[in-house]
């Protein structure tokens, strides 16, 4: 019995079928697809670097975006929140002293609407500002969306006009900033270019002196400013240098009224030495009472003024 046991054993039993996996093991895959998508082959890991190469630019294209930006205390936040300065959260300390300030704030921004009501601690808040005297208010301002230098001179196009555009080289303040936004949407401008380093953006202070008028003119970043300026002008716009010892007075320059962008320096300092070198053209003020120089702003208002008046 053991014996014939022992023969039994040796037997196979039942066999699990394959499923069909080998029957559809020996069927066609298809078509070989592209070298460009198959996983680990050298033209597909070059496809994705050209991708990411092209991601880079169109990042770069769109001029870029500012840091968020903190107003703190109750006079500047009030005021921040009237002139209609972008904000997305306001942060109120707990068990704050709800004075007439606090209540316009909150009123503002309830008002405005799409602006974030936070409650926190004192030391939250002192954290956030660094130990600045906030006095219980504190206004997150969004980072600012930049153009490029190029989409200005397209929107131009787009409305069948002549580009407008003013250049900042080394302005600093941001008040003078936001006078020339103001004087640009004034006059019937596209825009303002300011460097990327060593210049003003477009902070609260910027979006307070525009009186608004940032929210419909757009200011573009410029990683390098003489490279901006000679793309303009292979583009056919005429580079326009305000300066104190300009060869051509203002009133006797004809290419006012065609494309053209007016390039400003600071206070004081005026045109840098490259970008001097870029502008087609230097023009001076005419200044019978005899000042050096003119604020930003002010000296830009007046050649737009005179661009307006060409133009007409």
């Amino acid at each position: 019995m053991a014996a014939n046991n022992r023969r039994m054993s040796g037997k196979k039993g039942a066999q699990v079928g394959s499923g069909g996996q080998r029957r559809r093991g020996l069927e066609g895959k298809g078509p070989t697809p592209p070298a460009e998508m198959r996983k680990g082959h050298a033209k597909q890991r070059a496809a994705q670097a050209k991708a990411r190469r092209a991601q880079g630019r169109t990042t770069q294209r769109r001029g870029g975006r500012s840091a968020s930006e903190l107003v703190v205390g109750r006079n500047p936040v009030v005021e921040a929140l009237r002139e209609g300065v972008p904000a997305s959260t306001l942060y109120v300390q707990q068990f704050i002293d709800n004075d007439e300030r606090v209540r316009e704030a909150l009123q503002l921004a309830a008002e405005r609407g799409g602006i974030n009501l936070m409650e926190a601690p004192r030391p939250e808040l002192d954290r956030m500002t660094n130990g600045l005297n906030h006095q219980g208010l504190v206004l997150q301002v969004p980072p600012y969306e930049y153009a490029h230098p190029e989409d200005l001179v397209a929107a131009a196009h787009d409305e069948g006009q002549d580009p407008l555009i003013v250049a900042l080289d080394g302005v600093t303040d941001p008040r003078n900033l936001g006078a020339v936004v103001r004087s640009v949407s004034a006059f019937g401008g596209h825009g303002v270019v300011v460097p990327e380093r060593r210049a003003a953006g477009m902070t609260a202070g910027a979006w307070k002196t525009s009186a608004g008028t940032a929210a419909r003119t757009p200011v573009a970043r410029a990683t390098n400013l003489t490279r901006a300026l000679e793309a303009y002008k292979k583009a056919g716009v005429v580079v326009v240098g305000l300066a104190a010892d300009g060869e051509a007075e203002l009133g006797d320059l004809e290419a006012l009224d065609g494309p053209v962008v007016i390039v400003v320096g600071s206070e004081g300092k005026g045109l840098s030495r490259l970008v001097g070198e870029t502008c087609d053209v230097r023009v001076r003020i005419p200044m019978p009472g005899g000042a050096e120089s003119l604020n930003a702003g002010v000296a830009a208002g007046i050649v737009l003024y005179e661009v307006a008046r060409c133009r007409s």
